[in-house]
């Protein structure tokens, strides 16, 4: 067992790391975009669209696009304990009790006031079940896995940790009032799952595409409007819509392994027939090589 352990610690470290984590999150991105296509239509043609919403489409799609390459880019810095997101480390909110994850719960003074949009357990269960059927059986007692029923969307905020800005009772309630006559304003998003990306510092992140619906860059301008007093500096990106699924905090703990014993030389009698079980002819041929005469074999065996 020592010896396997010790082999998935140095298999982790190379750069194998970044491959096992992209295999997971395709097959997890693939699970959710079924979700996605089953609940949403994308029949909408781009004349529907303004150009300010598709220009808004396409800073998310850049924006995206450059946090799917964090990880290829920097590596799992998660693994080192350094900083998580909102300038947090690993440490200030995690620890590791009993083989557990266990969330640290620091006072916040004064509170925060976050303004989210929330995602229905209509949607966010399924989600948690295939994440968590996906990631457990490889980072058990390793990953922390958000609440289903508290999916949400970062919008804006009135006061965060690092700026905060008190506020009184009364204040409080006019914010809120404030925040009201926003939402009333404001028309339901239609939204679905572009992709499905791990970011170096150990986040799960599902990253979303505005179908209809007010966009984010519009929701946080009127709330910055309606809440004067928020920090200038806020957390996220205008453009992003984003939920967290889970955060990983250590190395997998199982291995996504097998072993390859043969060669097939295929006769395809239709266009791409391996992927669509169209016609062919196919001969088997087994590997002529013995685990004896390979000692990479017998390692892994």
């Amino acid at each position: 067992m020592k010896m396997v352990m010790d082999l998935a610690r140095n298999w982790w470290s190379h750069s194998k790391t970044v491959t096992l984590i992209w295999a997971i999150c395709f097959l997890l991105f693939y699970c959710f975009f079924l979700i996605s296509y089953h609940d949403f239509s994308l029949s909408s043609s781009p004349s529907s669209s303004s150009d300010s919403s598709l220009s808004d489409a396409e800073k998310r799609t850049r924006l995206y696009e450059k946090m799917a390459r964090d990880l290829d880019e920097h590596g799992a810095v998660f693994l080192k304990h350094g900083k998580t997101s909102q300038s947090l480390s690993l440490s200030d909110i995690f620890s590791l009790k009993n083989g557990a994850v266990t969330p640290v719960h620091k006072a916040a003074n004064p509170p925060v006031r976050a303004n989210v949009l929330y995602l229905s357990p209509e949607y966010s269960v399924p989600i948690s079940k295939a994440v968590k059927q996906i990631f457990q059986p490889y980072f058990d007692k390793v990953i922390w896995f958000q609440n289903s029923t508290l999916y949400h969307f970062s919008m804006f905020h009135a006061s965060h940790h690092i700026a905060p800005v008190p506020a009184s009772e009364n204040e409080i309630e006019a914010e809120a009032s404030s925040v009201t006559a926003v939402a009333e304003d404001l028309c339901p998003l239609k939204i679905v799952l572009d992709r499905v990306v791990l970011t170096s510092t150990g986040v799960l992140l599902g990253c979303w595409q505005v179908i209809a619906g007010t966009d984010p860059i519009s929701i946080r301008a009127k709330l910055r409007t309606a809440l004067p007093r928020a920090p200038e500096k806020q957390l996220y990106d205008a453009a992003i819509l984003h939920t967290s699924f889970a955060r990983i905090l250590g190395h997998p703990n199982t291995l996504l392994t097998a072993t390859v014993f043969d060669l097939w030389y295929v006769e395809e009698y239709d266009v791409l027939a391996l992927a669509l079980d169209g016609r062919m002819k196919v001969r088997r041929f087994q590997l002529g090589c013995s685990t004896t005469k390979d000692p990479e074999l017998l390692k892994h065996n």
